[in-house]
């Protein structure tokens, strides 16, 4: 009796430690949940007592978003807060179209110069010419006033229906021009072209709304004109979105190749795969990277690469391997929050690591001499991955290139130089297109441009103009050295106002452009 009770005893001690113990992480766990609740709360509540008690009135907008800026840079370099006139600057400028006056213009020496009035829009049908200086918008002069080129964009640029008075010099004339702006295109691909009977060139400047589109236009031209193979040019591309990459890579590659797949802590793995519909799929395909291109720029040139689809040709792309969502506040603004990686179909995520010289990686590739020699690329050899055919690519910071073309700096001579930091073949193509407005204006296939173009006198024009303006003349053997590498630049820069337009310039300056002769070559 005496040994049962003792039992009873002890189990009625061990059932109430235990019970302690039970109630005790229950309350642990609830008090460090308040914890972790409570140091979510202490911004409100710092804030709170900053507004109740600060020395002066706060500004309390622009705390809050300094706040939140701070906050979302403890992340990663692509999580960022965009006010109201960024996010709306850079929504427009991914959505295919934007409210203005549909015009593109240069600033060759601090005025405004119309490069190319868009058919249909508010400033053909008003009467503005190619090559007239804007002087004026509304009430603001932007001639000779150092206005930054943005801020010119921002004052021409209004919703559709109001109204812009747009002041232009053409010859000694000077003309207002009652502007009423409207939806103007926003085109991504900037040229599209045959280099020559079988070899199609697309040059690709952004994934917008309307890539896939553009691209699949483009390229039904081509393939009509005898194009057996295509070169891609996304270089300096930063991006877009995402879809348009993939449906972009759905073109070339065969039923079930995988394109891309993402995946985050809150994000289950998702797979994107091609149909085998795509149009594309038996052309020979060269796409043409650098350190500018990015994103999905990547997405693309990566599932090209882990396919073996296409050779690619260049320089080590950019590196940024994240996935971007947007949440947008009542006010216009938003954030914009990686929620996922991107890997390649191999495995890879290219996204370059991150810290505080992240913004310099560019700079330190050309100090490490990246950009001049393929053996001083970083590569972590502990990221192998394999393609489709067996080939071993790396992970760990952007495409790196099939074929690598190195930046050319042995033509850098020091009048090469000095009319670059002048922009002197930029203003010497204005200026001529002033003086020879008729005869360009006219010009309206490539043809007929360059046998123009061959019969101009540019190159001594050129040379008088940047004596005479900038006070610059070639030393003994140096423009025998540059010569080469400087007229086929000022030939496109003249070309570009002709009614060619972009697609004369990229054409013409395929004649210095290193990384096109290698993909031609392929």
């Amino acid at each position: 009796m005496k040994k049962s009770n003792l039992l009873v005893a002890v189990l009625g001690v061990v059932i109430g430690v235990l019970a302690c113990l039970v109630v005790d992480q229950i309350k642990e766990k609830k008090l460090k949940k308040n914890w972790e609740y409570g140091e979510w709360r202490k911004l409100s509540l710092i804030l709170d007592h900053v507004e109740k008690n600060y020395v002066d009135t706060i500004d309390r907008k622009a705390m809050t978003d300094a706040a939140i800026e701070a906050a979302l840079a403890k992340l990663d370099p692509h999580s960022v807060y965009l006010p109201p006139v960024e996010l709306k600057e850079s929504e427009t400028e991914l959505q295919g179209n934007f409210d203005g006056i549909g015009i593109q213009f240069n600033v060759p020496n601090d005025t405004a110069i119309v490069l190319s009035v868009i058919p249909g829009g508010p400033s053909e049908k008003a009467g503005l010419l190619q090559g007239d200086r804007i002087i004026q918008v509304n009430e603001k002069v932007i001639a000779g006033t150092k206005t930054p080129q943005d801020s010119m964009v921002r004052l021409m640029k209004g919703p559709s229906g109001t109204k812009v008075d747009i002041h232009v010099q053409r010859g000694r004339e000077k003309i207002v021009f009652d502007i009423t702006r409207g939806k103007i295109p926003v085109n991504c691909v900037d040229a599209a072209f045959m280099v020559n009977d079988t070899t199609g060139y697309i040059k690709l400047s952004k994934f917008s709304r309307t890539t896939y589109q553009e691209v699949i236009l483009a390229t039904s031209k081509l393939l009509s004109a005898g194009m057996k193979k295509l070169i891609f040019d996304i270089r300096d591309n930063s991006g877009g979105y995402f879809d348009q990459a993939c449906l972009l890579s759905n073109e070339f590659l065969p039923k079930n190749a995988m394109i891309v797949y993402m995946q985050g802590d809150h994000r289950p793995k998702d797979v994107e795969k091609a149909d085998g519909k795509g149009l594309l799929q038996q052309v020979k395909l060269v796409v043409v990277i650098d350190e500018g291109s990015a994103s999905s720029s990547e997405i693309f040139a990566g599932a090209m690469q882990d396919n073996d689809r296409g050779i690619i040709v260049g320089r080590r792309s950019f590196g940024k391997g994240l996935v971007q969502e947007p949440v947008f506040f009542t006010d216009g603004s938003g954030i914009r929050l990686t929620v996922a990686r991107f890997y390649t179909p191999s495995g890879r995520c290219i996204q370059k690591p991150y810290g505080d010289d992240y913004a310099y990686d560019i700079y330190d590739r050309y100090v490490h001499g990246e950009m001049v020699n393929a053996d001083s690329i970083k590569i972590d050899k502990s990221l192998e991955y394999k393609t489709v055919g067996g080939r071993t690519v790396y992970g760990g910071g952007g495409i790196i290139p099939d074929v690598f073309v190195p930046v050319d700096t042995t033509k850098a001579t020091r009048f090469y130089l000095d009319c670059n930091k002048k922009a002197t073949a930029m203003r010497f193509a204005s200026a001529y297109f002033d003086s020879h407005r008729k005869e360009l204006s006219a010009i309206e296939d490539y043809a007929s441009l360059v046998r123009y173009l061959d019969n101009a006198g540019l190159e001594s024009g050129f040379l008088r103009f940047a004596a005479a303006k900038d006070g610059l003349t070639p030393k003994a053997g140096e423009w025998d050295e540059s010569k080469a590498y400087m007229m086929p630049s000022v030939k496109a820069l003249v070309g570009r106002y002709s009614k060619v337009g972009e697609e004369a310039f990229y054409h013409l300056y395929m004649d210095v452009d290193d990384c096109m002769k290698v993909a031609i070559a392929q």
